[in-house]
């Protein structure tokens, strides 16, 4: 139940109940403000949510996977207490290789080492040197993530916070630096390149570099991509990934379920029209029934491209600024099934029941692979031999699947948005979903005959059922222009927007996309500086 709209002005309404919304909503609560959530779904998590699809087969509707979740949103919440748990898996990923071997990487740096031995010596020789190295620019990054970005239209206060946070690049070796300029400048394959000889080294690492990323791992900037899903950890692990038992909606239940202790009021099927504006404020919002809802802040859970160009009247906002929110890139070509199987996938290159079934499954062989796959989409609108991550949660968590049978999690690469020669996704949404299927089946051959059933969400169904615009699973691409204190424009990227009173939580702010809870986190901390309840903005 929520108070009434009569009942007064909220302290802050925030847009979109994901899972970033409601971090943001927890420790504004926390601190004593009076909070209000208006999320469109029947449910809160946004793209973070468990889902039933098939009588008796549940899993993570689109977020499908744990590492990103920062240790600190974790404990500040309790969700622990709220019943969260994290399982590690045992191993990190499984490629089967195009000559019939397989790669396996993760479970300690000699098993791994072994595995790229069977590849080439040399790689395996690499390979602590090139795990030492990312780690501490992936440090950097942890650190970096958590702050907030310098404002250039402060121009001291700016210079010297940036300084500070960009000290321990210029502070560290040189090769620090390198490695910082590198992953920020070059190409995922220029990058490996200077690393490793052997072609499924360079994919299983390389594979990251294309996540949620429409590019061939040959576009530069692309390195980058591949460094942002390493920073994360879990279960205490840095790098590590891992499972939410019950699947990513169990992570935003118990959100949810913080947030209510907390005091937030949460309304479902609340979708927001529009913001109110007075005097060059934001003062509330508007909800699609026509309901409106007052507030002295209005916080935004959603891309910038959709709260700017669809929810504020434009001669609101500062031309130029709204000319950066129309062009704001939104493009990660993703397409995402979840599949009910009646049997594992028996892969020709490792026969049989195994600890492969429990990791990130890669059908994507080698950089090569992933440039034709990208080239393929941009002539025919999607690969005809896709990028494929399969994970098989359901071999370790037993809540998701009656027993004998399994779900699986497709997340497919390089898919556009838009399809040439005037198709739809309405159209052509089955026609692409036999092509991931028939993708996995050629590495392993049972695997069509076993789908039971599948869900399919192409890059307009992610937009439709999530306000992914695009279908961008990180509201907006994760390029050098749209980073850091440029997320999502310059003289913006600390979580204030050009209203007084507005505010940015979601993905499309610093630092960006995955389930990590950091930017409404940090949206959190200065809306409570303005609000006069932590330390002055610097």
């Amino acid at each position: 139940m929520t108070r009434s709209d009569s009942s007064g002005a909220y302290d802050a309404v925030l847009i979109g109940g994901g899972h970033n919304g409601l971090v943001c909503a927890f420790y504004l609560a926390r601190a004593g403000l009076r909070v209000r959530v208006c999320e469109r779904r029947t449910m809160v998590g946004g793209a973070a949510v468990t889902e039933e699809f098939h009588p008796g087969f549940r899993n993570s509707a689109a977020s499908y996977t744990v590492s990103l979740l920062n240790p600190g949103v974790i404990a500040d919440m309790r969700l622990a207490d709220y019943g969260l748990r994290i399982l590690k898996r045992p191993i990190a990923n499984f490629l089967p290789a195009e000559d019939g071997r397989y790669l396996k990487v993760g479970g300690g740096l000699e098993r791994t080492q072994g595995e790229v031995t069977k590849f080439s010596v040399r790689d395996a020789e690499a390979l602590p040197r090139y795990y030492d190295r990312l780690e501490a620019v992936a440090d950097i990054l942890r650190r970096l993530a958590m702050e907030t970005p310098p404002n250039p239209r402060r121009r001291l206060s700016a210079g010297l916070a940036a300084a500070r946070q960009l000290w321990p690049v210029a502070a560290g070796p040189l090769d620090l630096m390198e490695d910082v300029l590198d992953l920020f400048a070059k190409s995922a394959r220029a990058f490996l390149d200077g690393w490793f000889e052997s072609d499924p080294v360079k994919a299983i690492f390389g594979f990251d570099a294309v996540v949620g990323n429409y590019a061939s791992p040959e576009a530069p900037g692309s390195a980058y991509v591949l460094l942002h899903h390493v920073f994360g950890e879990a279960t205490g692990e840095k790098g590590a990934w891992g499972h939410a038992v019950g699947g990513m909606g169990a992570i935003t239940e118990a959100m949810r379920r913080a947030c209510l202790d907390a005091g937030v009021e949460i309304s479902l099927e609340a979708p927001v029209k529009s913001v109110r504006v007075e005097n060059g404020a934001a003062r509330g919002v508007v909800l699609e029934s026509g309901a409106e809802i007052a507030a002295a802040r209005v916080v935004a859970n959603v891309n910038p491209k959709l709260l700017y160009t669809r929810m504020i009247e434009p001669a609101a906002l500062p031309e130029d600024f709204r000319r950066r929110m129309e062009n704001w890139r939104c493009a990660s070509g993703t397409f995402r099934m979840n599949v009910a199987l009646s049997e594992l996938p028996d892969f020709s290159c490792l026969p049989g029941e195994g600890e492969h079934h429990q990791a990130g499954i890669i059908i994507a062989p080698s950089l090569d692979y992933m440039d034709r796959a990208f080239m393929d989409a941009k002539r025919h609108g999607w690969s005809r031999a896709p990028i494929v991550e399969m994970l098989i949660p359901s071999t370790i968590d037993d809540t998701l699947a009656p027993e004998g049978a399994h779900v699986a999690s497709l997340f497919c690469q390089h898919f556009a948005p838009d399809l040439p020669d005037g198709r739809s996704w309405a159209d052509a949404r089955e026609e692409a979903a036999d092509a991931v299927i028939d993708a996995v089946d050629a590495w392993a051959p049972n695997f069509k005959k076993s789908v039971v059933a599948r869900t399919i969400l192409s890059p307009a169904d992610l937009e439709e059922r999530f306000g992914l615009v695009g279908g961008d699973i990180f509201h907006g691409a994760l390029s050098l222009d749209q980073l850091w204190a440029a997320r999502p424009a310059l003289g913006y990227g600390d979580y204030r927007g050009p209203l007084a009173g507005l505010y940015l939580c979601g993905s499309g702010a610093h630092p960006g996309g995955g389930v990590s809870g950091l930017p409404g986190r940090n949206a959190a901390r200065e809306i409570l500086r303005d609000a006069g309840r932590g330390p002055r903005p610097a």
